[in-house]
C-alpha cells in the first residue's frame, strides 16, 4: 500500500488519483484505436469522454457518500471533495455516465447502442486501473483470510481501522498491520483486464450488431461484481439478503440479457465516417 507516491512542492500525488487519470487516458486511447480499426469518426470522441469522465466521477462519489454517510462523512462533510483519497462507487459512476450518454445520443441524433458499444468496450481497461488504485490506497479490501493470497495492510489503513474498531477488536491499536485480507481489488482489476481484452477483440467483428458489445459487458461485469461482493470485507450497505451492489448487479445482468436479445433482432448498423 502506497497511498501517497511523492510530492511536488505543496502538491501530493496520490496513487488513487494517478491511477484514475491513467485509466481515463488509456481508455480514451483504446477507444480512438477502435475507431480507426473500424473506420469510424473519432473527432467527437474526446469531448464525449471528457463529459463521461466528469459525470462518472460525480456519480461515483455521490453514491459512495450516500452509502458511507454515517460512517465517514456525517462528522466531516468537507471530506466529500477529497476524491483523491479514494471513495468512489463504480455503479454510481456507471449510472451517471449512462444518463449523459443518453442525452448525448438524443442531442447528436445517434443510436444509443452505437455509442455504448464503443464506450463499454474500453471501460474495463479504465476500471482495471481504478481498482489497482484502490489497492494502493487500501480501500475496497476483502474479508480476513488465512490463505496464501492474503494481504496485510499497514497501520491506519482502512482495513486496519475496521479491524481495530470491531466489537470486540480483532487487533490491538498497537498492531503494525491489519490481519491478512483477500485482495479483492487485484482480483477485480485482473478480471477487468481479461474482459477488456475480450471486448477489444470482439468489437471490430461485432460493432455493427448494435447492442451486442453493450450486452456482453453488462452481463459479464454484473456477474463478476456479484461474485466479488461475497469476498469484500469493507462495510457494505445491505438490501435484503444482498449488498446494494449485488442488487444493482442483478438489474444490470437482466438489462444486459435484454441488450443481447435486442442485438440479434436489430438491423445491422452502417458505419459512419
Amino acid at each position: 500500500m502506497h497511498s501517497e507516491l511523492f510530492q511536488i512542492g505543496p502538491l501530493t500525488v496520490r496513487a488513487y488519483g494517478l491511477c484514475m487519470a491513467l485509466g481515463f487516458l488509456f481508455g480514451w486511447q483504446a477507444a480512438v484505436w477502435l475507431c480507426k480499426r473500424t473506420g469510424q469518426n473519432a473527432d467527437k470522441l474526446t469531448s464525449l469522454l471528457t463529459w463521461l469522465m466528469i459525470s462518472a466521477v460525480f456519480g461515483a462519489r455521490a453514491a459512495y457518500v450516500l452509502e458511507h454517510w454515517k460512517a465517514e462523512f456525517a462528522g466531516a462533510p468537507l471530506a466529500i471533495i477529497r476524491i483523491d483519497q479514494g471513495g468512489l462507487m463504480f455503479y454510481g459512476g456507471l449510472i451517471a455516465a449512462a444518463l449523459v450518454l443518453f442525452l448525448y445520443a438524443r442531442v447528436c441524433r445517434q443510436h444509443l447502442f452505437t455509442i455504448t458499444d464503443l464506450v463499454l468496450a474500453v471501460v474495463p481497461l479504465g476500471h482495471a486501473f481504478g481498482r489497482f488504485g484502490c489497492f494502493m490506497h487500501g480501500c475496497c479490501y476483502g474479508k480476513i483470510t488465512r490463505s496464501c493470497i492474503g494481504v496485510a495492510f499497514p497501520k491506519e489503513s482502512p482495513a486496519w481501522w475496521e479491524q481495530v474498531s470491531a466489537s470486540p477488536p480483532l487487533i490491538p491499536q498497537t498492531a503494525a498491520q491489519s490481519l491478512p485480507v483477500i485482495p479483492t481489488q487485484l482480483i477485480e482489476s485482473a478480471a477487468n483486464l481479461l474482459l477488456f481484452a475480450a471486448l477489444y477483440t470482439l468489437y471490430p467483428k461485432r460493432h455493427q450488431q448494435r447492442g451486442f458489445i453493450t450486452g456482453c459487458y453488462l452481463v459479464c461485469y454484473a456477474a463478476l461484481r456479484f461474485g466479488i461482493e461475497y469476498l469484500r470485507g469493507d462495510p457494505r450497505l445491505a438490501l435484503g439478503p444482498f449488498s446494494i451492489s449485488q442488487a444493482i448487479s442483478l438489474g444490470i445482468f437482466g438489462f444486459g440479457l435484454f441488450c443481447l436479445w435486442r442485438s440479434r433482432r436489430a438491423p445491422v448498423a452502417i458505419p459512419s465516417r
